[in-house]
């Protein structure tokens, strides 16, 4: 289906890529892995033909109809999801002119001629409407949302909507851009699902872990400049990778020792009668040798420790009789919970159920009509949102305001926190009033961090951070010895983190008193998506 021999590609006097090697079969699944920078959204480009390579061939079959999902994508004014969905917003007009400028010029047996009218042929069918309320609604619209034009929908329910025209489509190649950047966790469990029976190949750049194991069946990871191709999911690709390092080191060891014992003998006998000869012909055996190069190791999280935070009494937060609603929305009525001290909980649920508003009023971030919100002795509460502007200054750099979140840190363990939370280098100076969305998000995690409240508050934390960066906080979190409160759709850092669950819908609050599996187990459905929208 696709074939890349050769492919090199530089950028800025820094080679990318050098004479690197790549094959995707039919249905076949595929992640892309790699450092940030290493060069991964640049193959992505390089395969939609929107950059050259410097040298080599990128060679797909001609039939091969080909979807990608960028990370970001914008669409405003009236068009609505189902506009996007179904091909209306754009991509039909799109189509018939790449289909008019081939016919005219008489060039029908053009690749890009016979994808185009394959993706016309779909976006035309009668069915497509249909199909693309399938999708929407598996991504987690609602019916109500369908018609809602784009400005009155986040970026995040664009990108959905993006997506579902993706599933239309159904091309024979889906190239999948950190997918799960905007879906909940219910929308993720059915994406993922969806995907295992996807008829055509994925290739994928993720930083979900447990999304990778579920669905990849090779990893092709960008490494010294070369595509390395590893088969099975993300953990087995860690495994032969860490299994790799330690045969190559080994290799690399006893040819020192060889080299050694080798340099050793000439040194002593060059210059012995008897033995020159045989010295000299060591000396050759040394200088046609081939050398191997000390392998580097393989790059794992960063593991910090941050200070802990005082003790607070045993109930931390208590909701007493909360009723809350958004205009004539009733959200609780009713609510009592109760948070103890040293509870790591996760709160689940379909979209909507109340997830972010239950998170907020714990904060006191959101008003509410009727009840009461008691905190408990010696409560210093942090509230993470990845929604929320941090309280930055914007003419401070990123050091400047991890040092004064934390005046006992030394600035080394700073910068390498922060280059942890990719904030590399000279990055740290940067001012905080030029930050990206996603970067003040990773500041402001990294400023809790190191100042860490003993109730912590958490929605959506491990957007914005590449895997390795998700492992650090998870280790961090684990170490952590106050109360955590979080919102994910990372089903490895749930399962790794949550002790207890509260599961919510229409607005009723169930708890588990375990974690993730023993949720799935308790709540007596096998399906794990359908666990989340039961009524608790």
């Amino acid at each position: 289906m696709l074939v890349i021999r050769k492919l090199t590609k530089s950028f800025n006097s820094r080679i990318l890529f050098q004479d690197a090697d790549m094959t995707i079969n039919y249905a076949e699944r595929v992640a892309l892995v790699g450092p940030n920078g290493a060069g991964k959204t640049t193959l992505f480009s390089l395969l939609l033909g929107e950059d050259t390579a410097d040298s080599g061939t990128i060679q797909r079959d001609e039939y091969t109809t080909l979807g990608y999902l960028p990370q970001e994508s914008e669409v405003t004014g009236t068009v609505t999801a189902l506009d996007v969905a179904t091909g209306k917003a754009g991509d039909l007009e799109q189509l018939e002119a790449i289909l008019r400028k081939h016919e005219s010029a008489s060039t029908t047996d053009d690749p890009e001629y016979f994808e185009a009218q394959a993706k016309f042929d779909v976006l035309h069918n009668p069915g497509v409407e249909a199909k693309a309320k399938k999708m929407l609604r598996g991504l987690g619209f609602k019916e109500e949302d369908w018609n809602r034009q784009a400005r009155e929908l986040s970026g995040g329910w664009m990108m959905r909507a993006h997506l579902a025209r993706l599933l239309v489509l159904e091309p024979d190649l889906l190239l999948l851009d950190e997918p799960t950047n905007h879906l909940d966790l219910l929308s993720l469990l059915w994406f993922r699902q969806y995907l295992k029976n996807y008829p055509g190949a994925i290739l994928m750049i993720s930083h979900d872990r447990d999304f990778m194991d579920e669905i990849v069946e090779t990893v092709y990871e960008i490494d010294e400049s070369k595509l390395v191709c590893y088969t099975g999911n993300y953990s087995d690709f860690l495994k032969q990778k860490d299994d790799n390092y330690e045969r190559a080191l080994a290799a690399f060891k006893n040819q020192q020792k060889e080299i050694e014992a080798i340099q050793e003998f000439i040194d002593r006998f060059r210059n012995v009668a008897s033995k020159a000869a045989q010295a000299q012909s060591r000396q050759k055996t040394l200088e046609k040798m081939d050398v191997l190069k000390k392998p580097s190791p393989p790059r794992k999280y960063f593991r910090f420790n941050f200070p802990q935070p005082q003790r607070s009494g045993q109930r931390t937060i208590i909701l007493d009789d909360i009723h809350q609603a958004y205009g004539e929305r009733k959200v609780y009525a009713g609510l009592d919970l109760e948070v103890e001290r040293g509870e790591r909980t996760v709160l689940v649920g379909p979209n909507g159920a109340g997830k972010s508003t239950l998170l907020k009023l714990l904060a006191g971030e959101i008003p509410f009509q009727k009840g009461e919100r008691k905190l408990g002795t010696n409560l210093k509460l942090g509230y993470y949102s990845q929604h929320r502007s941090a309280q930055l200054d914007e003419n401070a750099t990123v050091l400047d305001e991890v040092m004064r979140a934390c005046p006992t840190l030394r600035e080394d363990d700073a910068r390498a926190i922060l280059g942890s939370f990719l904030f590399r280098k000279e990055e740290v100076y940067k001012k905080c009033g030029v930050l990206s969305g996603g970067e003040k998000s990773r500041l402001n995690l990294v400023k809790f961090l190191v100042d860490p409240p003993n109730l912590l508050l958490m929605d959506e934390p491990t957007t914005h951070l590449d895997i390795h960066s998700i492992e650090g906080l998870t280790q961090a979190l684990m170490r952590y010895e106050g109360t955590l409160v979080f919102i994910s759709h990372d089903v490895h850092f749930i399962r790794t983190l949550a002790t207890k669950v509260l599961h919510i819908n229409n607005g009723r609050v169930t708890p588990y008193a375990g974690g993730y599996d023993y949720y799935l187990e308790k709540s007596g459905i096998i399906n794990e998506r359908a666990a989340l929208v039961a009524e608790g």
